[in-house]
């Protein structure tokens, strides 16, 4: 087999795991809680922390390693994440602990994970860039994405089935693929660039750099809980000095970068206009796109499924079958982007995928809450077509434009921009929500609660936290039982319960509040989406880095 082969199916089977074991968990939280005996409703810093803590350590980490490995070697430290994930993994399906410190021993071996990822992440472009001649790194990137997102759906559906056997056999499935990806790494991968040895770790630009963006996305992640009578806690003072010390470092990384030997973020990169439009592409279209998906995955769990006789318990494995279409559009379109990439450019693939992306955000905004499935599925079918068209030829595009004893620097910036978009993405999406249903969902749930025949339960419902409200449906938990469960017995007439625990009175009672509240978040991420497309048409003609050295050392 050509060694470019056995690069690019290696890379593949470590991206693959690593996004299985994103959306395994999301679709597993439940289960995982119900394992550690803890109350998620009342625990939202260790939910949040499960869901954002990985992205934010590997985008905390990956222009580090992306560097290391440009000193050090890429296919070694690759290596290297293998190992460390495989280890994560053993050791979340081990966790031995339950209540609060079982909550924290997942977040830290969580974290673990998230270093094993970066350490992939970072270095899996680069390993392909190098093994495949630049008139194939298109397909073969498209083949690499397209393992990405099949690794989503997968997460989904084995999420669904292995929870309901056992939360911790959702981690324990990903050992095997580690072990024998760990194992093939080492004995089939070798180096084919040559490492910078007597290149220098930039220490000043690590601490200001990584210290900024932890900051930064803890500052996100906690602006996302209430404080004191808000709902979202952007008023918090630890908050606002996270974000504002944090933002201090990353404008004093960049005046640090200019100054020191061997910065570890190629500043001059950016001179280079495939590369800096196409990461400015790039980080636009993961502000957009990084939340859609939970996004939907919230409101088919906590409204259209419960509308259409589902259970609350079913809906996290319906949500990701539903889902479907999405990924299908992405994975149809993937690689036949990345092959016409690799002979007409990314320029016009990826800005029309950019601007169907944006189109499909508003036709989301005409749905009703009760919409007709096909014509829901054909929208976010629409949608991964144009993430398809986008991602291979934006990627290939980026790795291309730049020298090659630079790529791990360059893969590790543009995933950092990608997962830090992504992240911010999220954050971004749930304030939207959040913030507009405060508005209109105390006042919907107290009207509700009055029309079932519990008007003294009214006041209570006004007080009922956003939050909660937006990850009971997430988590597939019945918020009504919440409720109630707060209050004496035989406060409520039987007749009031009966009514409200009706599988479709919750979701019909916040169905036009929180409609209304993706619509404004689904009109930002079209506008985003619009903006990226504008930014993808900016990186101008195909820029090849070694072609032109070539051509120029000719001359």
């Amino acid at each position: 087999m050509q060694y470019k082969w056995i690069a690019l199916s290696n890379t593949t089977i470590g991206v693959l795991m690593a996004s299985i074991n994103g959306t395994i968990t999301i679709i597993s939280l439940p289960a995982i809680f119900r394992g550690i005996d803890i109350n998620p409703l009342t625990s939202f810093q260790y939910l949040l922390w499960i869901l954002m803590g990985y992205n934010v350590v590997t985008a905390t980490l990956l222009v580090t390693f992306g560097r290391l490995s440009d000193i050090y070697g890429r296919v070694r430290l690759y290596n290297l994440g293998f190992l460390i994930f495989t280890i994560g993994s053993i050791l979340l399906s081990l966790t031995p602990n339950t209540g609060d410190t079982g909550a924290l021993e997942l977040i830290i071996f969580r974290i673990i994970q998230g270093i094993g990822g970066a350490f992939l992440f970072a270095n899996s472009a680069a390993i392909i860039t190098d093994a495949f001649p630049y008139n194939e790194r298109g397909r073969a990137l498209g083949i690499n994405q397209i393992a990405a997102l099949a690794g989503s759906l997968v997460g989904l559906i084995l999420g669904g089935i292995l929870s309901v056997i056992d939360w911790r056999l959702v981690f324990l499935v990903s050992v095997p693929v580690g072990v024998l990806g760990t194992v093939w790494s080492y004995t089939k991968l070798r180096e084919t660039s040559k490492p910078n040895k007597s290149e220098k770790l930039d220490i000043p630009g690590n601490v200001t750099f990584g210290l900024g963006l932890v900051l930064i996305l803890l500052g996100v992640t906690y602006g996302l809980l209430p404080y004191g009578d808000s709902q979202t806690g952007w008023g918090d003072p630890w908050v606002i000095a996270s974000m504002a010390v944090g933002a201090s470092l990353l404008v004093a990384f960049i005046f640090v970068e200019r100054k020191v030997k061997y910065p570890m973020f190629r500043l001059e990169l950016f001179k280079i206009r495939s590369f800096a439009a196409g990461n400015l592409a790039s980080i636009l279209r993961s502000f957009a796109y990084g939340g859609l998906m939970i996004m939907i995955i919230i409101f088919l769990q906590g409204i259209w499924l419960p509308l259409h006789g589902y259970s609350y318990s079913e809906t996290p494995f319906w949500a990701g079958i539903y889902t479907i279409p999405l990924m299908v559009g992405f994975v149809s379109m993937g690689p036949i982007s990345g092959y016409l990439s690799d002979k007409y450019g990314a320029r016009v693939l990826a800005t029309l995928g950019m601007v169907i992306v944006g189109i499909g955000f508003f036709l989301l905004t005409t749905l009703p809450y009760n919409f007709s499935y096909p014509e829901f599925a054909l929208i976010i079918f629409l949608m991964g077509l144009g993430n398809g068209m986008f991602a291979a030829p934006n990627t290939s595009s980026i790795m291309s434009s730049v020298p090659a004893k630079h790529r791990g620097a360059a893969s590790g910036m543009r995933a950092t921009l990608q997962n830090t978009g992504q992240t911010a993405s999220l954050a971004l999406f749930f304030t939207i929500v959040i913030l507009s249903l405060s508005a209109t969902l105390p006042h919907d749930l107290a009207s509700a609660v009055a029309q079932a025949g519990a008007p003294q339960l009214a006041p209570l419902a006004q007080k009922v936290p956003v939050t909660g409200a937006l990850f009971a449906a997430f988590l597939g938990y019945n918020p009504v039982r919440a409720l109630l469960a707060n209050l004496p017995p035989n406060t409520i007439p039987a007749s009031a319960i009966a009514v409200m625990e009706q599988r479709t009175w919750f979701p019909t009672a916040i169905a036009p509040a929180f409609m209304q509240a993706l619509r404004n978040a689904f009109y930002i991420g079209g506008i985003m989406s619009f903006i990226a497309a504008i930014a993808s048409a900016l990186r101008g003609k195909r820029y090849i880095a070694e072609v032109e050295s070539v051509e120029q050392s000719g001359t």
